[in-house]
């Protein structure tokens, strides 16, 4: 993509909302007093807002990057992160878990499992979420600094580092608090500054039914678009569910109905929503018992519709890219200027006759893998009539058979949006990325503050020493996640680099807190062994598969290729799915052989068997959590019909 220029208008609203943010900050520092009120908002924030920020945490990079990318590369299958991946989930955390994490006074999950079991499985869960949320935040990160690389032209090495500061700022004066109500603008910033991108999208399209049209061309021939190595069902990328019966090699995301249902559906979602401290800790920074259960909830409402906004982005790229004279493609990874420039003499100096060399030499000084067909034709059209330099590069670019899948949203904002709407959509993904840098920010010096400094290397200091080290390390979190976000790099589509990642943190995680939770006689020990042997195993099954396509390294088959997956969305389900097995049976068998440490009278408000059970009869029937929830269920399994 080339870059764009900003009109005066678009400068404004980007410099305002960036005043605005770093103004929060400012206006709450005077009220950050000590550590509880920087790290955990001291729980006094109303429903409404922690609410929104549940959902807003998870709107960063993730969502509107991973979600656009994987709408393209996997279809409509994608809302299966929603409807099965997110919202029964959510309805669990309000209904059973968060009277647990919010009765027991835990300042942060991590404390909730010393409570539960000891300090030693307190502190691996520490050190693992620590490492999972930097590599979130590094996810952010790379998202913003590729997004104002590729739309603006900035260096990316300049805007990554910039955008970082910007978050420490406001993050070091105003803490968790400053983070949520951000979190709360931001939601809007995304709500008005993507729909109108997606208007314009479906209706330059020419509505649904030609987008489903043109989509089921492609699932046909994705070959003729490079979006895959073998043709599917006409319904591949419009369709649910149907793809899902015939096994993973009748849909594009390669998984089979057990992936999505046990993988995604349980072991990830679950373990995501359920012990993941970023969303968790909203949840726990609200007012009272009541506001804390129905933070999910409130969060779980606009949830069930956000597909429609980040994943029709992505349906809506791949059938503008089936349609030549919509003067459209997904981007392609970025290449060098200057590696466009050798191609482009090869190209302008090529022998018609000889186009298997011309592909090649083209292939070799890109770096990448090109359309034979497109690169033969350029050569012959610039025989028959001399093209210009930018003409071949643009042909050159049109040709390239890679993609970069997480440039999709930021190719149609450059495509669809004027000035003042650009500045506004702009603005919309800058506050998802900095907002999902400050989320994993504000969770990683909690849980460094209190779970891993406090706990381990220096207790019984005071207060203001407490306070003092949660806004150091939340300098140190910002570097750590730079680091991040140059591994982030390495991956075309967000969601399977940050899915590969909970498979090794949350998966076995929701094994320990399932049995921890619902029975009284798992140990500590249990915990602990089965705690680390589920993430070791974790990694061992990244060390032996690979996805299609993939070479042994980072994304697998470091040790030996075993088992290869179609895809790595394939691979992360498996891998999620094997290591909570392990977790849960190694828990399982360890606790029956070991002795208890804590008595029932100890695991009171800790174990739900042992727990009394929190009566909501007097609250209105719209606050509460059981009722709700029960709706939305339903509303799920009506939207999965209705897309089945």
């Amino acid at each position: 993509m080339q870059p764009i220029h900003l009109a005066g208008i678009d400068y404004t609203i980007l410099i305002a909302y960036v005043a605005f943010v770093i103004g929060i900050g400012w206006a709450l520092a005077r009220y950050m007093k000590t550590s509880a009120d920087f790290l955990t908002s001291a729980r006094s924030i109303p429903t409404w807002v922690t609410g929104l920020a549940f959902i807003s945490a998870n709107l960063g990079a993730l969502e509107l990057v991973g979600m656009a990318a994987s709408g393209a590369k996997y279809g409509i299958m994608t809302a299966h992160f929603y409807w099965v991946g997110a919202i029964p989930a959510m309805i669990f955390l309000a209904v059973f878990m968060m009277p647990f994490y919010y009765g027991s006074k835990a300042r942060s999950v991590p404390e909730y499992l010393q409570m539960r079991f000891n300090k030693a499985v307190m502190g691996l869960n520490a050190i693992a979420f620590a490492i999972m949320t930097l590599f979130a935040s590094g996810i952010s990160m790379n998202a913003l600094a590729k997004l104002l690389n590729q739309l603006l032209g900035w260096n990316y090495h300049v805007a990554l580092f910039v955008c970082s500061g910007v978050v420490l700022i406001y993050v070091l004066k105003g803490g968790l608090t400053s983070a949520i109500y951000t979190e709360v603008l931001q939601f809007f910033m995304i709500v008005l500054g993507f729909t109108p991108v997606v208007y314009l999208a479906l209706k330059d399209v020419g509505g649904w039914k030609v987008m489903s049209d043109k989509l089921h061309a492609v699932a046909q021939n994705p070959m003729a678009l490079d979006l895959n190595s073998k043709s599917f069902a006409p319904d591949a990328w419009t369709s649910a569910w149907k793809p899902l019966l015939g096994g993973p090699s009748a849909n594009p995301m390669g998984v089979d109905l057990f992936a999505i249902v046990f993988g995604l559906g349980f072991v990830l979602s679950f373990g995501y929503w359920c012990t993941n401290f970023l969303v968790v800790q909203r949840a726990m920074a609200a007012k009272n018992m009541n506001a804390a259960r129905n933070t999910p909830i409130v969060a779980a409402i606009p949830k069930m519709l956000f597909p429609a906004l980040v994943i029709l982005p992505g349906m809506l790229a791949v059938a503008l890219t089936s349609l030549p004279d919509k003067n459209y493609r997904i981007p392609p990874p970025i290449i060098a200027p200057e590696a466009y420039a050798q191609a482009a003499t090869i190209v302008e100096n090529a022998n018609p006759a000889d186009s298997a060399a011309t592909i090649k030499a083209v292939g070799d000084a890109l770096g990448k893998k090109v359309n034979a067909e497109k690169i033969t034709a350029l050569v012959a059209a610039n025989a028959a009539n001399k093209m210009t330099d930018n003409q071949v590069k643009e042909g050159i670019y049109n040709s390239v058979a890679e993609y970069d899948y997480d440039s999709v949203i930021f190719s149609l904002v450059k495509k669809y949006c004027p000035p003042g709407l650009l500045g506004l959509a702009l603005t919309a993904l800058l506050a998802s990325f900095m907002s999902g840098m400050a989320g994993n920010v504000t969770a990683f010096n909690t849980v460094w503050t209190y779970n891993l400094y406090q706990a381990f290397f220096a207790p019984n200091k005071s207060d203001d020493h407490y306070f003092w080290m949660g806004k150091f390390i939340t300098i140190v979190g910002i570097g750590f996640s730079i680091a991040c976000a140059y591994f982030a790099r390495q991956y075309n589509n967000a969601m399977d680099v940050i899915q590969l990642v909970f498979g090794f943190v949350s998966a076995p995680l929701f094994a320990t807190f399932l049995l921890g939770m619902f029975w009284k006689r798992t140990t500590s020990i249990g915990a602990f062994i089965g705690l680390f042997g589920g993430m070791a195993s974790a990694a061992i099954f990244h060390a032996l598969t690979i996805a299609h396509g993939n070479l042994p390294g980072v994304k697998g088959g470091y040790l030996g290729v075993k088992i290869e997956f179609p895809s790595e969305m394939a691979q992360n389900f498996w891998l999620a799915s094997f290591a909570f097995v392990v977790c849960f049976a190694l828990t399982l068998v360890i606790s029956l052989a070991s002795q208890r440490t804590k008595t029932d009278e100890q695991l009171k408000g800790l174990v739900y068997s042992l727990t009394p059970k929190i009566v909501d009869h007097n609250q209105p029937i719209w606050q509460r959590p059981a009722v709700v929830g029960t709706v939305l269920l339903i509303g799920c399994v009506i939207l999965n019909l209705i897309f089945w």
